[in-house]
């Protein structure tokens, strides 16, 4: 490994990187890079042993050989979804080519690591990395939070928020609906209070939200 100045990451606390490397002394270097760095390590040297391993339920990342004994690190990124495995991946290899780095990156890794990997380079690598997955998963948990209180209203307060959000008026809602308009204010009153919607373009953000996940009905 290529000697660097070495900055120590900000704000990275409770992260952990998962080093997948079948050079056990590659993992030790880079864990000793990374914990010197304030981050938690793992270290393993074959996918499987990663997959049965227990993951913590903290922003993480993934730096990954391309090739392994077994199963290499880039057909694992591509079937990566199917065991769960969320977190950004970084490559390392000696061995690259322009291709395969086009194919990790085309694929969604953070980055593509020529080995030696020059320390500061992984650091950076890596901050992005646990950076960019610490957003995916407060996403993820707003997501989810709003998905549950939608599940909250009711039949008719469905249908009701979806024709707010069609630009309908209450008394148009009404007629559609063949209520009267104050059922219809009480209805819309009581989802947005349940969805904490701010105003009609904060209901109609977050039944995009909604929507985009699949989950809206009426």
């Amino acid at each position: 490994m290529e000697k660097n100045a070495v900055r120590i990451a900000p704000g990275v606390e409770g992260a952990v990187v998962y080093v997948i490397d079948d050079d056990e002394s590659i993992c030790a270097a880079l864990s000793s890079l990374l914990r010197s760095s304030g981050f938690a390590t793992r270290t393993f040297t074959r996918i499987d042993a990663f997959l049965l391993a227990p993951k913590e339920d903290v922003p993480g990342c993934l730096l990954l050989d391309v090739r392994l004994r077994g199963e290499s690190g880039l057909t694992f990124q591509q079937s990566a979804h199917r065991y769960e495995v969320d977190m950004p991946i970084i490559f390392m290899t000696a061995h690259g080519d322009i291709e395969m780095s086009v194919r990790a990156m085309k694929a969604g890794a953070i980055d593509f690591l020529t080995k030696p990997v020059r320390e500061q380079r992984v650091i950076d690598a890596v901050t992005t990395a646990i950076a960019r997955h610490a957003v995916w998963r407060e996403r993820a948990r707003s997501e989810a939070t709003l998905i549950a209180r939608y599940d909250q209203l009711t039949a008719r307060e469905r249908e009701v928020v979806s024709y707010v959000v069609e630009g309908l008026l209450n008394k148009q809602i009404a007629g559609e609906l063949k209520l009267s308009e104050i059922t219809i204010k009480i209805h819309r009153s009581s989802a947005m209070r349940k969805l904490e919607a701010q105003s009609v373009a904060d209901l109609v953000r977050k039944m995009e939200i909604i929507g985009a996940a699949g989950h809206a009905r009426k």
